[in-house]
């Protein structure tokens, strides 16, 4: 059986898609399973163990006829068995009636008069949990299972380095992800946090365990943020994975990590790594799945930025 899913939408996207495709390959372990993301997300599938090959298509993008024409010829040369979508658009629902593929399964809503299967999308449930809603036509009713990332070993052996390099590799850490974050899943207005709040966050921690290192992952645009906490919290290691395997293997070896919303919350997530979420305007239920290891600090003005950090240092000591 060949298996097309077409999943729109961020880095976090893909890995709340993870367990779907898991239990696809699960039931099915024949089954070869392909995916159409846009190119920002495709970095997501270096840690997904259940995927043949990824495409991609800039779903946002003014597309030509002619870019969604050549996309129906290449999935048409593949002869996929069954299509799955995850967004709700009345023209994914035409190209995948378009493309021939004889089982297309999504949810009820736009497009849903071009599919063979659908369902009724439950948004009031976590997103990873919603999505596998969608193996039920496919006879799949069993829950949905949890998070998992599979990381490949030289990403492993990367983090071990890195591990040593930094002096952690005997401490254990504090992980803290909170600068620019271009894989959150909403505004960064709504997700970012403030430096002064991070310091004051920082130098607590430092203050009641100074034994315990603290590391800052660095994304690409964080030059700002990394320097300015730096600068009142010099002892702080920092860390750059340059890949989501290395991202992943590194969170997978901290103590507890401290997120915004972003695409490494969902990875620890999957790598099961103790975590406070500070969200804004996201339902805790929808984004992370129930665990004592997963907690979440929701503003109440909806704007992660005006948590204050005596609510964020409660957490971490009071668990």
């Amino acid at each position: 059986m060949r298996v097309v899913a077409f999943v729109p939408g961020s880095i976090s996207d893909q890995i709340l898609f993870f367990p779907t495709l898991d239990d696809l390959k699960r039931y099915y372990p024949d089954a070869q399973i392909d995916v159409i993301v846009e190119p920002r997300s495709k970095a997501a599938y270096r840690v997904s163990k259940s995927v043949h090959e990824v495409l991609t298509f800039d779903y946002k993008d003014r597309n030509s006829l002619a870019d969604w024409g050549n996309l129906v010829g290449t999935i048409r040369d593949r002869e996929y068995d069954v299509a799955i979508t995850a967004g709700e658009s009345w023209f994914i629902g035409l190209f995948l009636w378009l493309t021939g593929i004889p089982t297309r399964i999504g949810y009820k809503g736009k497009g849903a008069g071009f599919l063979t299967n659908t369902i009724t999308p439950n948004t009031s449930q976590y997103v990873a949990a919603m999505y596998h809603d969608l193996l039920k036509p496919l006879g799949i009713k069993t829950p949905c299972p949890e998070l998992t990332a599979n990381v490949p070993k030289p990403d492993i052996q990367w983090a071990q380095q890195e591990q040593k390099r930094l002096g952690i590799h005997e401490t254990g850490y504090i992980l803290i992800c909170g600068g620019s974050s271009q894989s959150s899943q909403v505004d960064n207005a709504d997700t970012s946090y403030p430096v002064a709040s991070w310091q004051q966050i920082i130098q607590d921690c430092q203050h009641k365990q100074p034994e315990l290192p603290i590391v800052l992952i660095k994304e690409a645009d964080d030059e700002n943020f990394v320097r300015s906490l730096l600068e009142s919290c010099s002892n702080l290691k920092i860390t750059s994975p340059d890949d989501l395997g290395k991202l992943t293997a590194i969170i997978g070896g901290a103590s507890l990590m401290l997120s915004i919303e972003n695409a490494p919350l969902q990875l620890a997530i999957a790598v099961q790594t103790y975590t406070i979420a500070l969200l804004g305007s996201t339902d805790p239920g929808k984004l992370l799945p129930t665990s004592d290891k997963f907690l979440a600090i929701k503003s109440h003005s909806g704007k992660t930025a005006d948590i204050p950090p005596a609510t964020v240092l409660e957490k971490i000591w009071g668990g």
